[in-house]
């Protein structure tokens, strides 16, 4: 049997949304006993009130709940946050579900029954990824695409008309980190692989998907500039092909 070994922060704080209390508590005294600070609500709404009055460092969401549900939930933590991490437990299996859960944002997705330690090690490597700092001092950070310019630390990207600003667009973590990857492949095939290795730290099924719900954003983000186009290359990855740029042919 594998043995989680944990060095969370102390300060680490998890909130807990479950409606079994039962379940919840045995939870929570799990993830306690190895260093986390967690919070247990037993319904959505008692789980916003909570995450409002709070600082979470991760969001745990069961999402069938009464009251308000787990997907309505982390809408509502997304309208204050698209930093904190978000893991939704359910017992719904169906991939419309699945993708709605990744549309609204979340991190990972864990399908009930689950081993306590599967969970275990998905909040470590999730908190970890969030806290991570991957940035060398002498990469690139600022990129100009067609009619845009993506600042990556700040992780906005700008719509520009006659070099002046008229829009901007404030992107979320890992929206920011893909499209960094593709100015970086830009005109040149970007494998999966390696996106979901870097970004979301493994290549599954449920990563994969994820990854896709992420290009239709950055599409719908850079859709006002007809030169630009993510397509999808069968078997292998994403391209961004930016129209009048050296190696831009189909």
């Amino acid at each position: 049997m594998l043995s989680a070994k944990t060095e969370p922060k102390p300060t680490t704080r998890i909130l807990l949304v479950e409606d079994d209390r039962n379940f919840g508590d045995v939870l929570r005294s799990y993830l306690e006993m190895h260093g986390y600070d967690v919070d247990l609500a037993i319904d959505g709404i008692d789980g916003f009130e909570q995450y409002r009055r709070g600082q979470y460092d991760l969001c745990i969401l069961d999402v069938m709940m009464p009251r308000k549900d787990g997907f309505s939930l982390a809408k509502d933590i997304r309208s204050k946050s698209n930093e904190v991490p978000i893991i939704f437990l359910t017992a719904k299996t169906l991939k419309e579900d699945v993708l709605e859960g990744f549309r609204i944002g979340a991190d990972d997705y864990v399908t009930k029954p689950f081993n306590s330690e599967e969970l275990l090690y998905r909040v470590q490597a999730i908190l970890k990824r969030s806290l991570k700092k991957t940035e060398p001092e002498d990469e690139e950070v600022e990129f100009n695409v067609g009619i845009y310019h993506f600042n990556f630390p700040l992780r906005v990207l700008y719509l520009k008309e006659n070099e002046e600003i008229i829009d901007k667009i404030k992107l979320s973590p890992k929206e920011a980190l893909l499209l960094k990857m593709f100015c970086q492949h830009r005109n040149q095939i970007l494998p999966r692989s390696e996106a979901l290795s870097k970004i979301w730290g493994e290549d599954n099924y449920f990563t994969a998907r994820s990854m896709d719900v992420f290009v239709t954003k950055l599409r719908k983000y850079l859709a006002k500039d007809s030169n630009i186009e993510i397509i999808n290359i069968h078997g292998n990855g994403f391209r961004m092909i930016v129209r009048g740029e050296e190696g831009s042919e189909l």
